[in-house]
């Protein structure tokens, strides 16, 4: 199929990706930002493509934008095209530029957002706006969702409009979204692109150690702060068991079959060494994990305090639920408790959909050099929210990356940036895949 976007649609994505940068959208957690200037900046532009949108707040200023494009089989599920809106925190001393400068360098738009996910915010306008242009309708129903608090808790966000605005929704089977679709360099002259299709499950835990206060020159053995380190040690510490998922299972299979060696998931280690850098797509994703990451205890060195307290940035596979709470009982012991700061599912999608077969074949048409396979995030993304409404999600933000550019290191990272090139090619090839979805 040629290339079917038009020149307008190439210079329009950097523009929208460089202008969203600029407005600047920091989710400081906690209620701690205003994503409503982004939002009505995207709405307008949907509406001068005659696309009407909805905005919509659970809190003053944190808007969502919801659209849908009427297909021309009404008998076909709908599909999901979602991005957010919000960025994490920048410290400007960091960077090279400013983080909210949305300056366009040597072919490359830097700011916070560049990767994580104006871009894709950007692609989505560009792709629905030359369609606008060209009388282009898709043959599903394509609904359109900018979403506010991904950085946080989605609260404010798509788990608002899950839960409050399911209607906006209706008859949407799939969703596409953020993390995948990329140019992975393997170091030996092979394009990957990782497509995801599955997630981690969320669990950020609160550990809460109590004993008994006191002066710090006495003899205390119920220290709050001992019972609690020693949890965090436990846990830091916790070597987790080894859970191949269907994705991974898939992800391992494929790339074995890629470098021409077997496929042995009897030994995931050796076969992982066998994958030289590509390990990296599948490692973080074998297992459950818990990193503690924050802790606060006492308010003066000579007083033993009556409580301690940690965070743990805590992940799980799908199907590891049971067994990551079973764990956690046990490393924390009778003298810490834990609850959920926030908790959100684990997500498995197939990789033999007609609509994984559509992704893998844009990219294949606009990079043939390149190699498709599966992987599962170790993170999360708002797939899980709209999981509630019985969507299934997959990671498709297409990138095609020169060799050198990391990635991963994009993502809440300093200096991020996306070449104008991947831009392009992301938005040729989401309009190939949409076009035919």
């Amino acid at each position: 199929m040629a290339e079917q976007v038009d020149a307008q649609a190439l210079d329009e994505v950097v523009t929208y990706t460089s202008d969203l940068i600029r407005i600047d959208t920091t989710n400081r957690g906690g209620g701690d930002c205003r994503e409503r200037p982004a939002a009505e900046y995207a709405a307008a532009r949907l509406a001068e493509a005659g696309i009407e949108p909805t905005l919509l707040e659970r809190t003053e200023g944190r808007t969502n934008v919801v659209a849908r494009i009427e297909g021309t089989d009404p008998s076909a599920g709908a599909l999901l095209l979602h991005g957010h809106l919000d960025v994490v925190p920048a410290a400007a001393a960091d960077w090279s530029v400013h983080p909210f400068s949305g300056e366009i360098r040597d072919g490359v738009v830097w700011g916070r957002g560049a990767v994580d996910m104006k871009n894709m915010d950007a692609m989505i306008l560009a792709v629905v706006r030359a369609w606008a242009r060209q009388g282009v309708r898709p043959r599903r129903d394509v609904v359109i969702a900018f979403t506010a608090d991904e950085e946080a808790s989605a609260e404010d966000g798509s788990g608002f409009l899950a839960d409050s605005h399911p209607g906006l929704f209706e008859g949407c089977t799939e969703g596409i979204s953020e993390s995948g679709a990329f140019t992975f360099h393997d170091g030996n002259g092979r394009q990957i692109y990782p497509i995801a299709a599955g997630e981690r499950g969320t669990a950020w835990l609160k550990l809460t150690a109590r004993g008994r206060a006191g002066h710090g020159s006495k003899v205390n053995r119920d220290n709050a702060v001992t019972r609690l380190a020693g949890a965090i040690a436990r846990i830091g510490a916790h070597e987790w068991p080894l859970r191949l998922t269907p994705t991974v299972r898939a992800a391992l299979t494929e790339l074995a079959a890629l470098y021409g060696i077997e496929s042995d998931l009897t030994d995931v280690d050796a076969l992982l060494e066998k994958l030289g850098p590509a390990a990296k797509l599948v490692e973080p994703t074998l297992r459950n994990s818990t990193n503690p990451t924050m802790l606060d205890a006492g308010y003066k060195i000579n007083v033993i305090p009556g409580e301690a307290v940690a965070h743990v940035d805590g992940r799980y596979m799908p199907g590891g639920e049971e067994e990551f709470r079973s764990t956690l009982d046990r490393l924390t012991g009778p003298d810490v408790d834990w609850e959920f700061h926030h908790r959100e599912v684990a997500l498995q999608s197939p990789v033999d959909s007609a609509t994984f077969a559509g992704m893998r074949a844009a990219i294949e048409e606009f990079a043939p050099e390149g190699h498709v396979v599966p992987f599962c995030m170790s993170g999360g993304t708002d797939a899980k929210q709209f999981s509630r409404l019985g969507i299934t999600g997959y990671g498709f933000t297409p990138l095609k990356l020169p060799d050198g550019y990391d990635y991963a290191a994009m993502f809440h990272g300093v200096d991020e940036r996306v070449p104008v090139e991947a831009l392009h090619f992301g938005v040729r090839v989401l309009d190939r895949f949409l076009r035919t979805a």
